[in-house]
């Protein structure tokens, strides 16, 4: 065993023996007692065993303290496995013999990793919460615009990864949540937008009556989402909506109203160009009004003004105006084909103008009704019409291929001949439905006539007289057909015994061809049946559909019975007793 000492150059290595050997020299040149030098030796003996007491309990203590921290480290490893919820950490060493610090220097990396983990687990953890805290507080309506909400309190003993995604789920439907919720907020905002601007109003003062949040100087991720502000937003939204119908109705009513005024007036252009915004809006749906200010209160007020000034305007006017109407009433029944007395109908005008109890608005309405009642009629006669309009075409080239089949000239060469051709074999197909035609026209009016209680006027004649006229002069015609051919037959006979009794044949007499033709031209207009129409007609002038009046077109037709092609050959030479075609 040796003691510690100090190195002399002169005396080489210092030893417990060399030190004891030098102490025993200086004791013997000293005369130190044998017992003197027994007590120093004990003395000398006891105080190495105090120093190396010492020493044992310092390195027992040392111990004692690495194998406390070793259990210390254990522990801690073991709760930060639990706390993250992992069973074990990769890479860290099983060693369980070996000496303590070995034990030590083998866990502390493990420890330290794990002390990182969880550091950065525990700040993911307060993030996340901290952002469901706000979702919570901004849904339910309990955070205010640039609050800060303090780190949440995060439980250390449950880091675990199951832990985490519990919170991230949770954290992902209140995110989806605020979306909607947003999308919500956002489409209400523009649509309250879109109507503060047709109806002129303080876009900004209205949406943050509801919500300081939702102007648009504050930012879409800061504006409020609770459920209070959605409803307010909505029922905002609806106010105006309801709002923009009663402005919408009410400007409709006033467009109307501008309109029939200028029509009734005869307004300028000019006078109408400030209020086209307005009129514009008659034949627009509510949907597809958009225009800032459109419905706007001031455009309303000068609208209200305008159909006012416009009122007091048509008093001062009101003979001119009913005058005006009294002759769309009375184009409605000529375009309808009903005789009316214009001259009596003014007169009433000026009458009731003139009195004392004179009421514009009752004059125009009761004229108004007027105009719907002829409109009514109008449209009732619009078949019956129609088929008159046929009738009478019909009739029309019924005339004219009799005129066209007396041509002796109708087989020439000339220019436009192959259209007259075309034209007569149309004709032809076209007379041949005139029967037809009369007959389902007198079943129409009939009919007409049993449901209204009236009979059915034709420019003042009765359509059902002009139908049975027509149908006696036809049946007149027919009899003057078979009289013809029968005369006809009578010549052949006479001819063929002239033949007999002087051996050639004639030629035919001139005269007789010339009273074919007077006969023909009788019956197309000359004779009795144009006399009987005539003072059917009463003046001899109807209106065309479009309400103008035509002098050359009859009311009834003229001619009215189509000539046969046999026939219309006979006519034009007596020699030719087969069919004629064009």
């Amino acid at each position: 065993m040796g003691v510690a000492g100090h190195n002399d150059p002169l005396l080489g290595e210092t030893t417990c023996g060399s030190l004891l050997q030098q102490l025993q020299l200086i004791w013997d040149e000293v005369g130190e007692s044998d017992e003197d030098r027994d007590k120093m030796l004990l003395q000398l003996e006891q105080e190495c065993l105090d120093v190396y007491r010492r020493k044992v309990d310092q390195a027992s203590s040392s111990r004692s303290c690495l194998l406390q921290q070793l259990s210390n480290s254990k522990s801690e490893l073991t709760r930060l496995l639990s706390a993250l919820g992992e069973s074990s950490i990769s890479g860290a060493p099983d060693k369980t013999s070996g000496t303590i610090k070995e034990q030590l220097a083998a866990i502390s990396p493990s420890l330290e990793t794990l002390r990182r983990k969880k550091e950065s687990r525990v700040k993911e953890f307060a993030h996340v919460q901290l952002q469901i805290q706000i979702l919570r507080d901004e849904i339910a309506g309990d955070l205010h615009i640039g609050e800060q909400l303090e780190t949440p309190h995060v439980n250390a003993d449950d880091l675990s990864v199951r832990r985490l995604n519990e919170y991230l789920s949770e954290l992902q439907a209140l995110q989806k949540e605020k979306s909607t919720r947003l999308s919500r907020i956002l489409e209400s905002v523009s649509s309250v937008h879109d109507l503060c601007s047709v109806l002129g109003m303080d876009f900004v003062g209205t949406v943050t009556k509801v919500h300081p949040s939702l102007d648009d100087s504050v930012g879409v991720q800061s504006k409020s989402i609770s459920g209070e502000t959605i409803s307010k937003l909505s029922k905002m939204v609806i106010v105006l909506e309801e709002e923009k119908s009663k402005r919408f109705a009410k400007i409709q009513a006033l467009a109307s109203q501008l309109s029939d005024l200028w029509n009734l007036m005869d307004s300028p252009v000019e006078e109408q160009q400030p209020f086209r915004h307005v009129t514009c809006i008659m034949s627009s749906a509510l949907d597809d009004v958009i225009v800032p200010g459109a419905l706007a209160l001031d455009v309303i007020q000068q609208a209200e003004l305008e159909v006012e000034r416009l009122d007091q305007l048509k008093a001062s006017r009101m003979k001119d105006i009913a005058f005006k109407k009294q002759t769309e009433l009375e184009d409605i029944y000529a375009r309808a084909h009903v005789a009316v007395d214009s001259s009596a109908a003014r007169d009433r005008i000026m009458s009731i103008i003139e009195s004392s109890s004179f009421e514009p608005s009752e004059l125009l309405a009761d004229m108004e009704n007027q105009i719907l009642k002829a409109n009514e009629e109008s449209l009732s006669r619009k078949d019956i019409l129609e088929r008159v309009d046929r009738w009478m075409s019909a009739c029309e080239e019924e005339s004219w291929l009799e005129d066209y089949s007396r041509d002796d000239n109708r087989y020439s060469a000339t220019r436009g001949a192959h259209l007259n051709l075309k034209r007569a074999e149309k004709a032809r197909v076209l007379v041949n439905k005139i029967p037809a035609i009369v007959d389902t026209l007198l079943a129409k009016t009939r009919a007409w006539e049993q449901e209204h209680g009236v009979a059915f006027t034709y420019d003042g004649v009765p359509l059902l007289a002009m139908l049975d006229e027509y149908k006696i002069l036809r049946q007149e015609k027919e009899d003057e057909k078979r009289r013809m051919r029968d005369q006809k037959k009578m010549n052949e006979q006479l001819a063929a015994e002239q033949e007999k009794l002087f051996g050639s044949k004639p030629s035919p007499a001139r005269p007789q061809s010339s009273s074919r033709k007077v006969a023909g031209a009788r019956t197309n207009g000359g004779g009795t049946p144009a006399r009987r129409l005539s003072a059917l007609q009463s003046g001899g002038r109807t209106a065309s559909r479009d309400g103008r009046r035509d002098a050359s077109r009859p009311v009834a037709p003229v001619n009215y019975v189509a000539i046969a092609k046999e026939d219309v050959a006979s006519q034009a030479s007596s020699n030719h007793t087969g069919p004629s075609t064009p």
